[in-house]
């Protein structure tokens, strides 16, 4: 796999997004997603007092996971 910088928007793609994250640390993977919430609720601070929609329930039966390779 070759590396380099490319500043072109077609090479954003989501599987790219995901590999790059993937490539995080743990520590890293939390500093991002508490980035993106602060910046969320800047944006929104209503957010933190909307709540989950709903009540969860638990499910009934079987549940199956089905992963895409």
């Amino acid at each position: 796999m070759a590396f380099g910088i490319s500043h072109d928007r077609s090479a954003e793609t989501p599987e790219a997004k995901a590999r790059w994250f993937q490539s995080l640390s743990l520590a890293e993977r939390m500093a991002v997603f508490c980035e993106i919430t602060d910046l969320a609720l800047q944006l929104n601070p209503s957010l933190a007092e909307k709540g989950v929609p709903g009540d969860a329930e638990q499910a009934e039966g079987r549940v199956r996971v089905i992963r895409i390779p």
